[in-house]
């Protein structure tokens, strides 16, 4: 017979969330988040991230990761699979949750935004793409509005000293769509032949091909070069742009 173990705690045991801001990239519409409106109060109705409780066992000694908890709210909430998930900040502010006393631990992550259609599910009524600039201002649930200032400030950063940006494209790409994207994010124009020059020289990137069924001249294509970057690493190389 198996004996359970039973523990006296003197404090009250705060519950844990998992909230994701969940980056795209359009090359038309920019960078974008994934935000769903919630189907269950608090806020009914309004629009939030991704998110929810980490699971636990019957017994509260096992249960799912915090990584493994944002995979799952993200797959059911808005069906995404992501290309890239990394851990953000927890945030804990007293009364962020009506519910009581909540730690969300929140998290970036990134998606190729043509390899899915998102859908709501689960507590999500409704998951759609909203233009990252038109996303804060008091209009997310909680405090969700401060948890997408700070993953965009981490892309911003992140996004000058590590190759994450090449999640955000389709497996090959023009050199025009990655300009576009890191001045989507980096919200700030960047000198054409400057850009193409220090990217190239970087040997990150390997030809796949050319445009196909375009009017205008076709582009070379490239596709990020995994195995080339891991070696650089190794060599002491350091992704600066």
């Amino acid at each position: 017979m198996t004996r359970l173990r039973t523990f006296a705690y003197e404090f009250p045991r705060p519950a844990v969330a998992v909230d994701c801001v969940l980056f795209g990239f359009d090359p038309e519409d920019g960078l974008r988040l994934l935000v769903i409106r919630r189907r269950q109060a608090p806020f009914a109705d309004r629009w939030a991230l991704p998110g929810g409780f980490v699971r636990l066992d019957a017994d509260g000694e096992g249960g799912e990761s915090l990584d493994d908890a944002a995979l799952r709210e993200l797959r059911e909430e808005t069906g995404a699979n992501v290309a890239y998930l990394e851990q953000l900040y927890t945030f804990g502010a007293p009364r962020r949750d009506p519910r009581g006393r909540v730690l969300s631990v929140a998290y970036m992550a990134l998606v190729r935004t043509r390899d899915h259609h998102v859908r709501g599910g689960d507590d999500a009524a409704e998951a759609k793409w909203t233009p990252v600039e038109r996303s804060g201002g008091g209009k997310l649930a909680f405090d969700h509005d401060a948890i997408v200032e700070l993953g965009v400030a981490r892309l911003q950063a992140k996004l000058r000293y590590a190759p994450i940006g090449f999640n955000l494209l389709p497996p090959t790409f023009a050199l025009s769509e990655l300009q576009r994207l890191y001045e989507a994010v980096l919200q700030r124009p960047l000198d054409k032949r400057n850009f193409r020059r220090r990217i190239l020289a970087m040997d990150l990137l390997a030809e796949a091909g050319r445009q196909e069924g375009v009017a205008h001249r076709a582009a070379t294509l490239y596709r990020f070069d995994e195995r080339a970057y891991a070696r650089l690493v190794h060599a002491g190389f350091n992704f600066e742009l």
